[in-house]
């Protein structure tokens, strides 16, 4: 017998190793001689089974002398030079690297979008990185071709045998890919190369055609392989028929039904998405049937039965209560299964980490396998709490890697001209330096924000900087933080001097109209290469031979403007994988479904077992959909589906293994996926319980790792400092802070901490409101008369000039300034409306009030407007772009403003106007709309005119100041919380808020 196969129960390397050994695999190939394993070629598919192999002969107690040749299909070109046919061949064109392809096929798919036929296609123009994605897809299709041996003319044959059932989108694809079909070999002939994939089919046909040559009578065995290419098929089957030629296959069902068999051969019936559906395909080229392959593993295991009943072809599922396991050896089946159902993705890590070091604490080897490399990291972050630091075998993308990391900041930084937030985010960088060490570095960025970023709004680029710099002085400003000495305004300036020189080329380039990702590469690699200097940075290498590669494709691929740079770089850097090179422990290895196969741990871990994770949707791509790739011969997208069942079934089969999914992925419901599905309706609900009991285990140790047995809450914060380092003057706005968290001032006042501005942020609506106000004041205070003819043009100049500093934040400033122009006119209609009741207007005015108690406390403000009217009284207008107080918060004295400062007038502490008794309290809304404009008074409780209020608020304020601010009473926080504030607010972390109280109930009305 050739064709062997072992089952998912036996380890495969172990169990291979011990069939060579005990002479099953190489029939009478003498086994005296101490070097005999020497004579024997041996081929896996991965270089992982392949150094894994070498140490299971290494293990195996009859092993003596030298290691089989152990080789990998379809290796490296210098590896299979031995397996070249003895006779003359032409040589092997260069492969052409996948980022050559990417960038040659951007441009035609980029031609093609930016036609007549391409705009119907697309609802908006592609990105330009959709453009780089959609070539690589392109590429992949390329690649299906070739692997499946397909040609340019299957493609152009849907046309004619879909013609009636495909729509426009469709046909317009036909036309490009016939376009690019025949573009891309021509370009590859000009060149000189050919496609990996191509290559790789044509030394697996020369291996096949060379096995009779080169290995005569020696053994030859083929080992873990599924056949799923077509050239390494042939391969397998040239094996096969050499005299000691042997294929070991992993994990032929050896029990499928003739009616399963049938199945899985017949496509009508879908039966790609089978764990077997490439095995069975395989056997006829092989030239056996099922009864014909040799059982290495010894009897079927009942785990093996299960999940392979469990998967059955849909139209074998009818049977399955005639097939069900008994009760014994169902219970042998599970022994060693478990489930862990999480609630979330962070809690699934977690569980795992913790099964994992329960295994390595018992001396057991554990294998995570996962498809999700989110996930992946997820369960090292986790490991590495107990210090068992593994890595992801998949490696990190190297646009996710520290190198890469770095490069999107410095990127970011030149394309949005050296945005505060953009520039500090460089700063605190790890492996930034330019030639210092990190303790000046983050010295000059802890300078650099608090004096020239935060509460500041310097210029665009450099050259802003530089000029904020020049202007800064040593007062510092209202809104600055702190200020600079000499020596750090100099060291800043040489900072700002060598980054910018650093980033000289890549500011040129995207200064351009349009660029090519060859040049935008080479000036990103030179930036980092130079601000990194010789700080450690991983992922450095990987990034170097990246743009080494992207150097030697000048000008070729898409030519793009320099917006959406982020989503480029993530595309022109895909496929580049920075991989660990530290010695890691060898009991545990995180790795994805291919590095997993063939190996066998005494706990395995099925990580993200979730549907669209394991397995991936079926998904097509965006040029062929499922039918027009079946009628062009190609497999349908569930062959991958098919593939990874089966890595489902072998994983299965370690003698201890736990399935692990999610409730939830993100924020959205998850389902398990349907392998999980398919096991847990075949083994029936009482063992699906059973397996989730076992993982349960797992879930209630990971949430009490991190909960605590009670919980108590923290206490309300109550300072009490010294009576004389309490404040002694407040605004009216400061009199509410009291009423409501004394705590703040406390915070302001006696610790002297100011809120920071935010870091680069943009105006909003506040600052935008804060002009507005400055704008109607400048209007009041200038003399201008609303009922003149030129008063709109007058308030649009005023408004051109306070939006002038805005010009910075572009088309937003002007979308402002235009509807400010709606809100003008309806300012000046509302000024019309009350003329004849307004002797005299004045805005933004300035009052105090002293007030005589045990201390003398002062109590400033600024009104927005106080209008003298005819009647002698006065008219205090608050004009808000946002909410006023509630209707409750008036009535209750809890919005004390307004009433102060009427207070303040009657006492005559208002700027310029004599002392009068106020009539009307205005809250007036600023905006667009029908409310806007419209004046609402100020809510006053029964039978109280506003004068009563302002009295009855100066008694309250009179009281709370005295109780807080001039005795040795404690002044907690949010003794009267808003429960309307959407907001935190300034001093709510300070007080740890969120620990010691919640704000539960009903929005005031």
């Amino acid at each position: 017998m050739s064709v062997f196969s072992i089952a998912p129960h036996a380890p495969f390397l172990p169990t291979l190793v011990a069939a060579i050994m005990d002479g099953r695999l190489t029939g009478d190939w003498p086994r005296s001689d101490p070097f005999w394993l020497s004579d024997i070629t041996i081929i896996v598919p991965t270089q992982r089974a392949r150094q894994s192999l070498a140490e299971a002969f290494a293990r195996h107690p009859q092993h003596r002398g030298l290691l089989p040749d152990i080789r990998t299909f379809g290796g490296d070109e210098g590896e299979e030079e031995p397996f070249l046919p003895p006779f003359d061949v032409p040589a092997l064109p260069k492969a052409a690297s996948p980022l050559r392809r990417r960038l040659v096929l951007s441009r035609l798919v980029a031609a093609w979008a930016h036609s007549d036929a391409g705009r119907q296609a697309f609802s908006t123009p592609p990105s330009a990185a959709e453009i780089f994605s959609m070539a690589d897809s392109l590429g992949t299709v390329l690649d299906d071709l070739s692997i499946e041996e397909r040609t340019p003319a299957n493609i152009a044959a849907i046309g004619e045998a879909l013609s009636q059932e495909l729509g426009a989108y469709w046909q317009q694809t036909l036309t490009f890919l016939d376009i690019a079909l025949t573009a891309w070999p021509a370009y590859l002939a000009e060149a000189g190369l050919a496609d990996p994939a191509a290559l790789r089919g044509i030394r697996l046909d020369r291996q096949a055609a060379a096995a009779p040559h080169l290995f005569g009578e020696r053994p030859v065995i083929a080992a873990g392989s599924t056949g799923s290419i077509p050239a390494t098929a042939r391969l397998l089957a040239a094996i096969a028929r050499l005299p000691r030629g042997a294929v070991v296959l992993p994990g032929l069902d050896m029990a499928l039904t003739p009616e399963a068999l049938a199945d899985l051969r017949d496509p009508t019936r879908n039966p790609h998405g089978h764990p077997h559906y490439g095995l069975v395909h395989l056997l006829p080229i092989l030239g056996v049937t099922p009864d014909g392959v040799t059982e290495l593993a010894g009897g079927e295991h009942p785990r093996t039965r299960l999940i392979n009943l469990a998967l059955a072809p849909t139209d074998q599922t009818a049977f399955w209560a005639a097939h069900r396991l008994d009760e014994a050896a169902l219970q042998q089946a599970i022994t060693g299964l478990a489930v862990i159902e999480a609630r979330t993705e962070d809690e699934e890590g977690r569980a795992i980490a913790l099964a994992a070091r329960a295994a390595l604490a018992e001396g057991k080897s554990v294998g995570i396998v996962t498809p999700d490399r989110n996930l992946a990291r997820r369960i090292a972050a986790e490991l590495a709490r107990f210090d068992i630091i593994i890595d992801d075998a998949a490696g990190a993308p190297l646009f996710h890697a520290p190198a890469g990391r770095l490069a999107r900041q410095v990127l970011r930084l030149v394309a949005n001209r050296w945005a505060p937030v953009d520039l500090m985010a460089l700063l605190r960088n790890q492996a930034f330096g330019l030639g210092r060490e990190r303790r000046t570095i983050a010295e000059l960025a802890d300078a650099i924000e608090l004096a020239l970023l935060r509460g500041q709004r310097p210029g665009q680029g450099v050259d802003g900087l530089l000029m904020a710099l020049a202007a800064h002085t040593e007062q510092t400003s209202s809104r600055r933080a702190r200020r600079l000495n000499d020596t750090e305004r100099a060291d800043i300036a040489a900072l700002f001097a060598e980054l910018a020189q650093a980033l000289a080329s890549l500011t040129t380039l995207l200064a351009t109209p349009r660029i090519d990702a060859s040049a935008l590469a080479v000036a990103l690699w030179s930036a980092v290469e130079q601000i990194s200097g010789s700080l450690a940075l991983r992922g450095r290498d990987e990034m170097a031979a990246w743009a080494e590669e992207m150097a030697r494709l000048p000008g070729q691929g898409h030519h793009f403007a320099p917006i959406g740079l982020d989503g480029v770089l993530a595309t022109l850097m895909s496929g580049y994988e920075v991989r660990n090179r530290e010695q890691r422990r060898q009991d545990i290895a995180i790795w994805g479904q291919l590095e997993a196969r063939l190996m066998r741990p005494e706990l395995m871990i099925l990580a993200g077992l979730n549907e669209d994770v394991w397995p991936a949707a079926a998904d097509p791509g965006p040029w062929l959909s499922r039918g027009m790739r079946i009628v062009a011969g190609l497999e349908p997208p569930e062959r991958q589906q098919g593939l990874a069942a089966h890595d489902f079934v072998e994983a299965l089969g370690a003698p201890e293994a736990i399935i692990a999914f999610s409730s939830r992925i993100g924020t959205s419901p998850a389902l398990p996926s349907r392998l999980v599905q398919r096991v847990d309706a075949f083994a029936g609900s009482a063992v699906a319980e059973i397996l989730r009991r076992r993982g349960r285990h797992w879930l209630l140790a990971a949430r009490r790792l991190d909960a605590v047995d009670s919980v108590k809450p923290a206490s309300r914060p109550e300072p009490n400092p010294p009576v004389n380092k309490r404040p002694r003057q407040l605004s009216v706005t400061e009199i509410e802070t009291l009423i409501r968290s004394p705590y703040d001032l406390y915070a302001r006042h006696v610790l002297g901490l100011r809120p920071l501005d935010p870091l680069g942020e943009d105006p909003d609506m506040r600052e935008r409101g804060t002009i507005i106000h400055t704008i109607f004041a400048r209007f009041v205070n200038e003399g201008h008369d609303p009922l003149a003819a030129d008063a709109l043009e007058r308030l649009m100049t005023i408004a051109g000039e306070e939006f002038s500093g805005l010009e910075h934040i572009g088309e937003r400033r002007d979308i402002w300034l235009k509807r400010f122009g709606v809100a003008a006119g309806q300012f000046l209609d509302f000024e019309r409306d009350r003329a004849p009741q307004v002797r005299r207007r004045h805005a933004e005015i300035d009052g105090a009030l002293t007030l005589k108690l045990d201390k003398e406390i002062k109590v400033i403000g600024r009104a927005d407007r106080v209008d003298e009217l005819v009647d002698g009284s006065l008219e205090i207008l608050d004009f808000k772009t946002g909410s006023p107080p509630t209707k409750r918060a008036m009535t209750g004295f809890e919005a004390p403003q307004l009433p102060l400062e009427a207070a303040i007038a009657r006492a005559g502490g208002m700027d310029k106007i004599a002392a009068a008794d106020t009539s009307a309290l205005t809250y007036v809304k600023i905006g667009l709309g029908p409310e806007a404009f419209k004046p609402s008074a100020f809510a006053t409780a029964p039978e109280m005119d506003v004068m009563a209020v302002a009295d009855e608020i100066s008694r309250r304020m009179q009281r709370h100041i005295d109780h807080f601010l001039l005795r040795q009473t404690p002044m907690p926080a949010r003794l009267l919380p808003l429960k309307t504030q959407s907001f935190a607010g300034a001093y709510d972390h300070l007080s740890r808020l969120a620990e010691w109280t919640a704000v539960d109930g009903e929005d005031e009305a």
